[in-house]
């Protein structure tokens, strides 16, 4: 496939321009905020490079579309997707990021930092044992690149990390992979946690899919979810915090974001919110990828990165 035309939109298409414009790519842009957008620059261009689909958004005589989020949950749920049109999505340091972001908070309680900030505050000292990385055992619910670079992570430090996805199919670093749809394995794994993560995108399977019957299995559990909001049934997670099946849960990612004023996650002494920052994209991030995929495209190479419509991910 052969790209000449090129419009980029989104809220950072002036960062894009300024990164773009320093490669020697040899390709026709417009850079265009998604309001300025009209048809005749979407039957112009051979590819468009956007976050998600804005107003005036048509198929026109596009070749390929490539999304700088690696989410693309909005273009499956919003658009009537034409077969011959490629669809690709960004990735780059997702993964070090987020095994940083869920690191960061797990050891966080591990050291009792909370706990001995309280002490210092009554001045108090009173020595507790903190714990350790290798007695945890670390469920994660998704087992593609993002998954396994926070599998990696806790594998260093000598946890059991087991996997859950759709097909089951075992995967390193994971000790283990299990269905989420052999639920007797799925109900003894969850049953053994000392952390659950959600690195789930929003798809039909995967909808509500943390719902009272699953967080029934849990036994004071931590969770973290920096997946995709609309995995988790919100009502059923403040149920099991308040039930002591979650002791703690660290949330980047909500159904509705912003997240409203009068979420009761806002103030819930046992809930940390995150505005969905544990692996932001950067423009750099975005540039680099965008430039593989263009040139893996045109050289007739696989695609890391292409988007399978039938998962939605």
């Amino acid at each position: 496939m052969q790209i000449e035309n090129i419009l980029v939109t989104g809220k950072i298409y002036k960062k894009l321009e300024a990164l773009i414009s320093g490669r020697s790519l040899n390709k026709q842009f417009r850079y265009l905020s998604e309001e300025d957008v009209t048809s005749d620059d979407l039957n112009w261009a051979d590819a468009l490079v956007c976050v998600h689909p804005f107003p005036s958004f048509h198929f026109g005589n596009l070749k390929w579309i490539h999304s700088l989020n690696a989410g693309v949950d909005r273009f499956m749920s919003e658009v009537e997707w034409k077969d011959d049109v490629l669809f690709t999505r960004t990735i780059s340091s997702f993964g070090e990021r987020m095994g940083e972001f869920c690191l960061s908070y797990i050891l966080q309680d591990l050291q009792m930092h909370e706990h001995f900030s309280e002490k210092q505050k009554e001045e108090s000292w009173e020595p507790a044992t903190p714990g350790q990385l290798k007695d945890q055992s670390i469920v994660i619910f998704g087992t593609g690149a993002i998954g396994q670079k926070i599998a990696e992570v806790f594998s260093t430090f000598g946890s059991k990390v087991s996997g859950v996805s759709l097909s089951g199919k075992s995967k390193d670093p994971f000790q283990q992979v299990v269905s989420i749809d052999n639920r007797d394995q799925l109900n003894n794994v969850l049953q053994n946690a000392d952390w659950v993560i959600s690195t789930l995108p929003n798809t039909a399977e995967t909808e509500n899919l943390f719902d009272k019957s699953i967080f029934s299995n849990f036994d004071d559990v931590g969770f973290m979810n920096t997946g995709r909001g609309a995995t988790v049934d919100e009502g059923a997670l403040l149920k099991a915090i308040d039930q002591n099946h979650v002791r703690k849960a660290i949330l980047d990612v909500f159904r509705e974001e912003p997240l409203p004023k009068d979420s009761p996650f806002w103030n819930h002494e046992k809930v940390i919110v995150t505005p969905h920052i544990s692996a932001v994209t950067t423009a750099e991030d975005a540039v680099e990828c965008f430039v593989d995929t263009l040139d893996n495209i045109e050289n007739d190479r696989p695609l890391e990165n292409q988007v399978d419509m039938v998962k939605g991910y």
